[in-house]
């Protein structure tokens, strides 16, 4: 079969149900806040990304038989990305309620909707076969269903010759499920690129530090390219291919950090699609994540600045070897890391 273009995104398409409010929230009480409902789910936000950055993109879900369903499909159209959804008569769209503090990061409650019943014989095997690229979420792992679909998608798009990316999806979850079944069903899937954030790399690796987190899952993943996303702090990568290099985040100031994975991991599959160089994929991808972070929502409205930005990005040239890893600035950033109450209380994870 032909290799088609486009990069798939398999898993979640959901309504987020956005709420930052004015003033602490207190047991009992009332307050004023920002509330918005627009479309989310972290893999119909990543083929999102991926269209604005610029590559063919696809999804694949469920959702329901509701007008929530019609609607979250044809934000997807309207952006440019195939909708191969099907909808279930027994499962209502799924909603996520994202709750903002007044920093801008974000805890989330997810519903378990139609998205998380997505079934081996709903897949458009046809599209998978043909596809350049597919991505998967943790979210379409943490149960089954979906996790039959999810791994039989993988194993028919690996089949055609695509490449495979994974986004380990949430820190909690992993600690729910257990850090050993988690990783017994992640070793099973045949992913090329890891996306994992800081919280969901100490959970895989029980490390607190980035490098060490990194040290670990290139241990145990030799064949993939690790992308470790550290929000303010950029990222950090290595791979097969790919010295250590850190990319640094962009000066946005945080408004709302919902679905800045999402952006950071579209774009950054753009970009190593179409030219196959992390570093510069990784430029782009920063652009992405800092533009979404200083507005609301994980998918608003392209503007001329994210267009400017992009571009930009797109134009650029690859990372010279001043900007590969300096092991003075991540030994500054573990003292950093170590030494701040706030990072420091994020850190603690599993052992």
């Amino acid at each position: 079969m032909p290799k088609h273009p486009t990069l798939v995104s398999l898993g979640d398409l959901a309504w987020d149900v956005l709420a930052k409010p004015d003033t602490m929230l207190m047991p009992g009480g009332d307050t004023t806040g920002r509330l918005e409902l627009s479309g989310g789910g972290s893999a119909a936000n990543l083929a999102v990304w991926a269209r604005r950055a610029g590559h063919p993109a696809a999804f694949v879900g469920k959702v329901g038989q509701d007008r929530f369903g019609e609607i979250a499909t044809a934000e997807l159209e309207a952006e440019g990305v195939e909708a191969r959804t099907v909808s279930s008569a027994e499962h209502p769209t799924g909603v996520i309620l994202a709750l903002i503090d007044r920093l801008g990061q974000r805890s989330m409650l997810t519903g378990q909707g139609a998205d998380w019943e997505l079934l081996p014989e709903d897949l458009p095997r046809d599209l998978l076969a043909g596809a350049r690229h597919l991505h998967l979420t943790a979210w379409s792992l943490f149960r089954d269903p979906p996790r039959a679909a999810a791994l039989e998608a993988a194993q028919v798009a690996k089949a055609g010759g695509a490449t495979l990316s994974l986004d380990p999806g949430s820190f909690q979850m992993i600690q729910q499920m257990g850090r050993d079944h988690f990783l017994k069903i992640v070793d099973d899937v045949p992913f090329d690129v890891l996306f994992p954030n800081d919280d969901e790399a100490r959970a895989m690796s029980g490390k607190r530090q980035p490098d060490r987190s990194l040290d670990w899952l290139r241990d145990r993943y030799p064949h993939a390219l690790v992308v470790l996303k550290m929000d303010a702090d950029g990222a950090l990568i290595e791979g097969p291919e790919t010295p250590r290099l850190h990319v640094a985040a962009t000066h946005d100031r945080l408004v709302d950090a919902t679905g800045a994975g999402d952006a950071f991991g579209g774009a950054f599959l753009a970009g190593w699609l179409a030219h196959g160089d992390a570093g510069r994929a990784a430029q782009l991808a920063v652009q992405a994540g800092g533009w979404v972070v200083s507005r609301f929502g994980a998918r608003p409205p392209a503007d001329a600045d994210l267009a400017a930005r992009l571009g930009a990005a797109h134009a650029g040239r690859a990372l010279t070897p001043s900007q590969l890893i300096d092991k003075d600035a991540m030994t500054q950033l573990a003292a950093r890391r170590t030494s701040d109450p706030d990072l420091l209380a994020a850190q603690e994870g599993p052992a």
